[in-house]
Formats: C-alpha cells, sequence, structure tokens
C-alpha cells in the first residue's frame, strides 16, 4: 500500500493514479468514510487527463486507527503531509462534507501559504460552522450530534446503515429510488476505521468554526450543494460560506441531497471539469 508516515507517527493511505506531469486533483472524503467514496470521480478525472489522489484520513479507511489528533488541525496537517510528499503543485482540492472542512483548513493554513493551490472545491461541506451557538444561531443544536455520539456507541454497525438507508442519500424521500449496493458500500466503508476516529470526528465536523478559513482562501473556490441536504443544510452552510470566500462561486441544486457525488455524478463531474478548464 501507498503510505506517507506524518510527523506525529500516523500512517496515512493513499491513492495516486495518473500521469506525473498532469495537473493533479486530490480529494478529500467525508464522515465516517474513505478515499473509496471519489472512486467514480478519480475514473471520471483520471479519464480526462489529470492526475487524481485521495486519501483515507486518519483512523478512516486503511490509514493508523491511532486514538488522538481526530480534529480539524491535524486533517488537513496530514492532507499536507501526502501533498509534499508527492510534491504536488498547481493542485486542485476537492472536499465533500468534512472533507469540505478539512480543504479549507489545508487550503487556508498550508496550501496557499506553500503556494500549492489553483483552485478548490467545496460539495456539501460542512462549514463555516454546523453546531447552534451565540454568534451561529442559525445552526444545529448541539443535542443533534449528542444524538450522534450515542448511536455511534451504542451500535455503529447499526447507526451506519441507518444513516445511508436515510438522510444521507435521500432514500428516505417519498418516491425514492433505493440502491442497496450504494448503502452497503457506505457501511463498508465506515466500519472500516475506528470507532474512537468516528466519535471524535463528529465533535470535528460540527463545532469547528471555519470562518476565518474561508475568508483567508483567495484562490477560485466552487461551492455546490445540493437544496435538499438533510445532512448539512444549505442555508447552514453553502449559503454563508460562498460570500466569505474572496474569489468563491456558489452552484445549487434543486432537490438533490447529501451524496450528490454518489447519486448525481454526472451533474457534479461536468460542473467540477468545466470549474477546473475555465
Amino acid at each position: 500500500m501507498s503510505t506517507v508516515t506524518t510527523t506525529d507517527g500516523v500512517e496515512i493511505f493513499f491513492k495516486d493514479w495518473g500521469p506525473k506531469d498532469a495537473q493533479p486533483i486530490m480529494f478529500h472524503h467525508g464522515w465516517p468514510l474513505s478515499s473509496d467514496d471519489w472512486d467514480g470521480q478519480m475514473l471520471f478525472f483520471l479519464s480526462k487527463g489529470y492526475r487524481v489522489i485521495a486519501h483515507d484520513r486518519r483512523g478512516h479507511g486503511r490509514s493508523s486507527q491511532v486514538w488522538d489528533g481526530h480534529d480539524m488541525d491535524h486533517y488537513a496537517a496530514d492532507a499536507s503531509a501526502v501533498v509534499q510528499h508527492l510534491d504536488l503543485r498547481n493542485a486542485v482540492h476537492i472536499g465533500h462534507s468534512t472533507g469540505g472542512g478539512e480543504v479549507a483548513r489545508y487550503v487556508a493554513r498550508h496550501g496557499e501559504p506553500q503556494g500549492r493551490v489553483a483552485k478548490a472545491v467545496l460539495v456539501s461541506a460542512v462549514p463555516p460552522l454546523m453546531v447552534k451557538t451565540a454568534n451561529n444561531p442559525g445552526g444545529l443544536p448541539i443535542e443533534v450530534f449528542d444524538g450522534f455520539r450515542k448511536a455511534l456507541a451504542d451500535n455503529r454497525a447499526q447507526f451506519f446503515v441507518d444513516v445511508p438507508a436515510g438522510p444521507f442519500y435521500g432514500f428516505n424521500r417519498p418516491g425514492a429510488t433505493v440502491h442497496q449496493g450504494v448503502i452497503d458500500n457506505w457501511w463498508r466503508q465506515g466500519m472500516m476505521g475506528s470507532a474512537k476516529a468516528h466519535y471524535d470526528g463528529i465533535k470535528a465536523f460540527s463545532e469547528t468554526d471555519q470562518t476565518e478559513d474561508l475568508k483567508a482562501i483567495t484562490v477560485p473556490t466552487l461551492v455546490l450543494h445540493g437544496e435538499d441536504d438533510q445532512i448539512v443544510p444549505i442555508d447552514d452552510s453553502a449559503r454563508l460560506s460562498a460570500p466569505l470566500l474572496k474569489n468563491g462561486t456558489l452552484r445549487t441544486y434543486p432537490g438533490l441531497g447529501h451524496g450528490l457525488l454518489t447519486l448525481n455524478a454526472d451533474i457534479l463531474n461536468a460542473d467540477i471539469l468545466a470549474f477546473i478548464e475555465s
């Protein structure tokens, strides 16, 4: 397996496909999944001549199941370790959900200061802040995330069936076409990872205020979000994030949910390709 070891001794697994002299696109996955969630996009952009890279976040997939460091600072630093190991330059960074938060912190604190980033794409992403606070009154109550933690601790295997079978892909909507293979693949990816990483990750994706990260990003950034997202509500995320970006563009999709990179890959891939090539 291809891995890089971080400064604090964590082995991060990554995939690296395509010509080494092609423009790199690096994908950052959501909670509690792995780089496998981007396989459709990696195959698509590989066919368009790009070099495609994706890694498993610490505690997820095939990376080390360490007990600590499950926060946005470490997530971004780990991504930077992969980038530096492969010496990626002029890269496009694309993140989904929690991976969107990882991209925002990586680009703001590592990628742009190092001059390695060309563009960024935030898909159904968690920034600027999910949880309700005095400064974020429209956020989700902390009790929602406490419920996630309890469900994970009580029966992670069942929780990891209920999420994709219901709100993640919108399969709970009337008339929805349910894809059992998609549910099974979500479960497979989730159960590969560490319960501790997933438990701590709930705090990371819900309580990390990334307002300043967004303000610091200057490269062209595309914000994509489904208007029927039941996991990361669009009014609490994309519609707040886009105005904070110095060079941001917001595109929304009526009727589409959180898992659009899987269920609506044809639409998503075309929009991302057009943005990269613009």
